[in-house]
């Protein structure tokens, strides 16, 4: 069963930051969970025309004038919300994935701050780390400059884009889970990378729609496994754009993946996962 009881919401202030507030108020609603908003302070130096003139700030009074702006932080939207509001001291990032481990969060909400010409080449560097180095999902808002007005709080249509490892049974179930939760449609989409259709040019229509059925039948065994109800669809095709695709045409509402928690410094699904959040037209968790 689906329990999402503690939200982790990191606050920055930034426009991104207040667009994500109606979507973190209506998960901690639909669930009845707990929301801490916290705001990491980074210890300032401030420096004269030579080194020896530079002055540490105190970063408790840093961090009191910020815990003050905390306090007043969105107080009318989370009425009725059980709230706690933390400022402490250190690396943002570092702040985030410590505390999401050490409090039982269940769930980290906060924008990618992904906007303009350059926003689908890199995502914003705290969310970066987050989404590598965090235990629990990630929620991310739409990585781009102006929020979306298609897609609903609480979702309608959700798809869930899935490799073929073992632990794509686990994403399904929490995905179908969460669609049970809010009345949503769930989507299972698998994308083959390539280029146009599988091999059509090179073995035939009969040979891709062999490989294609072979392949929804792989997709259909592992949601028997997961026990949710779902469409399934198999997609040939640069990954990230064939998902973004995939999320237009069914008016997804809410894009769930598999991120994993991955030890190297680069790898194969961490480097999807960030593409697709890239790319995607709607808020993303990543598993």
């Amino acid at each position: 069963m689906l329990s999402i009881r503690h939200i982790l919401f990191p606050v920055d202030f930034s426009d991104r930051c207040h667009t994500a507030i109606p979507f973190v108020v209506a998960k901690a609603r639909d669930f009845g969970a707990k929301v801490t908003m916290l705001a990491v302070v980074r210890p300032v130096v401030l420096t004269g025309m030579e080194a020896a003139s530079a002055t540490f700030v105190d970063p408790e009074e840093l961090r009191f004038a910020v815990q003050g702006r905390l306090d007043e932080f969105a107080t009318e939207a989370f009425a009725g919300i059980e709230v706690e509001r933390i400022a402490v001291v250190g690396d943002p990032a570092d702040a985030v994935v410590e505390f999401a481990k050490n409090h039982a969060v269940d769930l980290v909400m906060m924008p990618t701050h992904g906007y303009g010409p350059f926003r689908r080449l890199l995502l914003g560097s705290v969310t970066a780390k987050v989404l590598h180095d965090v235990g629990c999902p990630v929620w991310t808002d739409a990585h781009i400059e102006d929020t979306a007005t298609h897609y609903h709080l609480k979702p309608r249509a959700i798809l869930c884009a899935v490799d073929d490892s073992p632990r794509a049974v686990e994403v399904m179930k929490w995905a179908g889970e969460l669609a049970k939760h809010q009345g949503a449609k769930l989507h299972l989409v698998h994308t083959v990378p390539g280029t146009g259709t599988f091999l059509e040019a090179e073995l035939g229509v009969e040979v891709e729609l062999a490989m294609r059925e072979r392949l929804e039948k792989k997709l259909d065994d592992m949601r028997r496994a997961a026990g949710v109800e779902a469409t399934i669809h198999v997609a040939a095709g640069d990954i990230a754009d064939r998902v973004r695709a995939e999320a237009e045409r069914f008016n997804a509402d809410l894009l769930v993946i598999g991120r994993g928690v991955l030890h190297e410094t680069l790898g194969r699904l961490r480097t999807h996962a960030h593409s697709i959040i890239r790319h995607a037209p709607c808020p993303v968790i990543s598993i």
